[in-house]
């Protein structure tokens, strides 16, 4: 996957069509490495993703909504105080490279016209948003300030002059001549594709791949052949953004048609919605693994530490089985102990407990008399009877605090950011994390939201996407008609389907997210359990979102992240029409 510049000079071409002359109407930056711009153009409102994510930076339109902070971060504040209401005029692309230049006009507070120019960067760890004065070029500010000790070629900080990254010399694959692409390359030095990155602006490997695959055997003529078709693609602007899946490997995405892979392509009208859907949940999902590392890190120890616990009282289960052996040593040598006196190390006798009345060899202790004996082996036997009895509860409490331990971890690996909160309070209740803003908790609304999704045929379908959730949404907010889904046996989110009559296709939609929001996301043919919300029960003193339940019906499915995506979409349009009505 790569936002190359090819990419960028379709996302570019989008923005001007749907976005010049649109006026900035808010501003706000939801993570250090992330600013959205809401734009008011031809009467619709559009939110412009800017990422500087270090894996997924990009510039794109987004439907996504973000958690913003309580308080704005300082570069939020100083772009609210420059381009709040500003006009924008035009978006550019620096030749083929991935540098994307928003140019707006606006007022500065003396009511003179000022021209600004917003440049984003968005080069790999590299990435950067940079205000610049379009008529002197000097920087106002960044999100990343490169000090000269930084970077010996450019100093990014306010007051210093705005440069370009570095020129590599490549050449415009829009302007190149065939004979300026032969005299780059050299066919006897192999690696064609690699060259094809290093010599030509805004080629990724995927794309570079895909003029050798055009061009068949690598000759010259071929291979002029396969890149003039590429590049009238981008000369015409004959954008067909597309996502391509392939089992197995990673998904991949372009605005060119890419033959050379294999999978399914999933085709978009827009580079803005192509994106929006690649990353869905990858970005957030990054974010979320960031700031719940911590977590995760305390989590997975403490599993381990239960699971070395039960170990332990596993071994120690096995010793106390020995209860009974110590029983009978104590009667047998109780009915012989006319054969035994003080001294013997052991005693031979006849066990008439055998149906075949073997004999069998007691070990003694030569220090005590036979009826001391005796009643050393009766209190092991007592010792260890009280002890098994014990140790299966321990067992049994263990067993439960692992397996909600991995309930917390497949939660943290699918939460969102709203959902990071309330995981994080739960764990504090519980002991696991120290307690800390009691105060802002408090003034919180207590009430747990669980996701909302629509069926195809418009029902409501509820996910619980932590203990929380889940316990709210099974014994408080479901109806005892109503159909609830769990994974069968393995860590995951309780679905509740809102209806008392569920069509085949929503009940395989609820366990394609039953199966999606679970430990088992990356298998297939997943067991999930669908019963009504009547026979679901928690029982008293479980751990937050244990439950059990009876009369159920497993049915096996495969999880379709496409799916979950459609879903949502189909909520989020239901809400539109709604609104609109």
């Amino acid at each position: 996957m790569a936002f190359d510049g090819i990419v960028a000079r379709a996302v570019v071409h989008e923005l001007n069509e749907r976005l010049k002359t649109g006026r900035v109407v808010k501003i706000h930056q939801p993570h250090k490495t992330e600013l959205v711009l809401g734009i008011r153009a031809h009467r619709q409102n559009y939110k412009v993703l800017l990422s500087i994510h270090a894996q997924y930076a990009r510039v794109q339109i987004t439907n996504k909504n973000y958690e913003n902070p309580p308080e704005p971060p300082t570069f939020c504040m100083l772009l609210r105080k420059y381009l709040d209401g500003a006009i924008l005029e035009n978006v550019s692309q620096v030749d083929f490279e991935r540098i994307i230049r928003f140019e707006f006009r606006s007022r500065n507070e003396l009511g003179d016209e000022v021209k600004l120019t917003l440049i984003i960067e968005t080069m790999g760890k590299h990435s950067n948003v940079i205000l610049v004065d379009s008529l002197s070029g000097r920087i106002i500010d960044a999100m990343k300030r490169l000090s000269p000790a930084m970077n010996r070629y450019r100093t990014v900080l306010p007051g210093a002059s705005y440069v370009l990254p570095p020129n590599p010399g490549k050449l415009n694959p829009e302007t190149a001549t065939p004979e300026e692409l032969l005299s780059v390359l050299d066919f006897n030095a192999g690696k064609l594709d690699r060259q094809l990155v290093d010599n030509l602006e805004g080629f990724s490997p995927v794309l570079a791949k895909e003029v050798l695959h055009r061009a068949g055997l690598p000759s010259r003529a071929n291979l002029i052949r396969a890149f003039t078709e590429i590049q009238m693609a981008i000369c015409n602007q004959d954008f067909r953004p597309q996502i391509i899946r392939h089992p197995g490997h990673k998904d991949d995405f372009h605005v060119l048609d890419l033959t050379h892979l294999p999978g399914e392509k999933e085709h978009f009208d827009t580079p803005s919605a192509m994106l929006d859907t690649f990353y869905a949940y990858k970005a957030e999902h990054d974010l979320v693994r960031q700031r719940t590392a911590d977590i995760g890190r305390l989590i997975a120890n403490e599993k381990k530490k239960n699971e070395r616990k039960l170990q332990k009282l596993r071994r120690e289960l096995d010793e106390a089985g020995a209860a009974s052996r110590y029983q009978l040593y104590g009667e047998l040598v109780t009915s012989h102990m006319h054969l035994i006196k003080k001294g013997d190390r052991e005693v031979e006798v006849i066990n008439y407990y055998d149906e075949q009345q073997k004999p069998m060899t007691i070990p003694l202790d030569p220090q005590k008399s036979p009826a001391e004996n005796a009643q050393n082996y009766f209190r092991k036997y007592n010792k260890l009877k009280t002890a098994r009895a014990e140790i299966e509860k321990h067992i049994q409490t263990t067993e439960k605090e692992i397996l909600y331990l991995d309930g917390i971890l497949q939660q943290l690996e699918a939460a969102s950011l709203k959902d990071l909160d309330e995981i994080r309070e739960e764990l504090e209740v519980g002991g696991y994390l120290k307690q800390k803003n009691t105060k802002i908790r408090k003034s919180k609304p207590n009430r747990p939201e669980p996701e909302r999704y629509i069926s195809s045929d418009g029902t409501l379908i509820l996910v619980g996407k932590n203990n929380r959730q889940n316990d709210y949404l099974t014994t408080r907010l479901a109806s005892p008609s109503d159909t609830w889904l769990h994974t069968k046996d393995i860590p995951g989110s309780h679905v509740v389907i809102r209806s008392n009559r569920v069509s085949e296709t929503t009940l395989h939609e609820a366990a394609n997210l039953a199966a999606f929001f679970s430990k088992a996301r990356q298998s297939s043919q997943v067991p999930v359990d669908a019963t009504l919300v009547k026979h679901v029960h928690k029982p008293n003193g479980a751990k937050p979102g244990f439950v059990i339940y009876d009369h159920q019906k497993t049915v096996y499915v495969t999880p379709d992240e496409r799916l979950v995506t459609q879903l949502k979409k189909n909520k989020e349009k239901t809400a539109e029409q709604n609104a609109e009505t």
